[in-house]
């Protein structure tokens, strides 16, 4: 998915919303493990309740690996489902991933190409030769980690040197590497006051933004903070959406929870 086509997407269902489909085994509703697959079957309702609410989808890959073949398989049945509806929907592997050049390459090909995501969200603690083999693939996205959400966050990323904090140095530097029709950067909803400041720090880039919902991010804060000509966010809640009901009414409060987590970005939307 191209620049424009994501910026014709968030204007047209007037949305920034990304789902989040941390898809647990042990959360989703108990009627659902008659069936073959009970993660493919539990994403693919969550997906056809929301589809013309949400922009992206991001399953968070950590979840999948955790059942091992079997969740490479509900992963990979996921991502075909969602590329049936290519036009409709970013999708987002939210893997984390990130190495020396040569095993970059190989998570980039997994990503890319065996499972074709449009994104995939990268840790820069490596540097440069860790993040571009992502970017060697056209029309592929990088989601460079910048300032996370969790409260280990302020561990590292706030250490200050040479005047800047690191995640500002990580953020500034990795703007040399891909520019804003193919790199992305994760900014944490739970600093609504830093994200105001990277947004002068990379004007034209694209924020995913977790940790809205279970974590205390609050969507008017982030619009406020972060958006741009093109709208320029992603607005990640998982939790706060799928699991908003664990009985065989779960899609229809998905969806409910999804409309109103969408409707505060309305406004801002309609004023670019």
């Amino acid at each position: 998915m191209t620049l424009d086509h994501l910026t014709a997407l968030i204007k047209r269902k007037e949305s920034m919303l990304c789902v989040g489909l941390d898809s647990d085994l042990a959360l989703i509703p108990k009627h659902l493990l008659q069936y073959e697959d009970p993660i493919f079957e539990f994403n693919k309702q969550i997906i056809d309740a929301t589809l013309d609410i949400a922009v992206a989808y991001k399953p968070n890959i950590a979840f999948y690996e955790a059942m091992g073949i079997r969740g490479w398989q509900s992963l990979e049945k996921t991502i075909n489902y969602l590329n049936q509806h290519k036009d409709e929907a970013f999708t987002i592997a939210d893997a984390k991933r990130g190495d020396i050049g040569n095993t970059s390459r190989m998570y980039a090909k997994a990503f890319f190409e065996w499972l074709d995501f449009d994104s995939i969200t990268v840790a820069p603690y490596m540097g440069e030769d860790s993040v571009t083999p992502f970017l060697e693939h056209k029309d592929k996205w990088v989601i460079l980690l910048g300032l996370t959400s969790n409260k280990g966050s302020k561990d590292f990323q706030f250490n200050v040197s040479d005047g800047m904090r690191l995640y500002e140095q990580v953020i500034k530097k990795a703007q040399t590497w891909g520019g804003p029709d193919r790199m992305m950067i994760v900014v944490g909803a739970t600093h609504p006051q830093e994200l105001k400041a990277i947004r002068k720090l990379a004007p034209d880039h694209f924020f995913l933004v977790p940790g809205v919902g279970a974590q205390g991010g609050d969507v008017a804060e982030i619009c406020e903070a972060g958006l741009n000509r093109r709208g320029g966010l992603l607005i990640n809640s998982a939790r706060q959406i799928i699991f908003a009901s664990s009985g065989t009414d779960f899609a229809e409060k998905a969806r409910e929870m999804a409309i109103a987590t969408r409707e505060p970005m309305k406004k801002y939307l309609a004023n670019l």
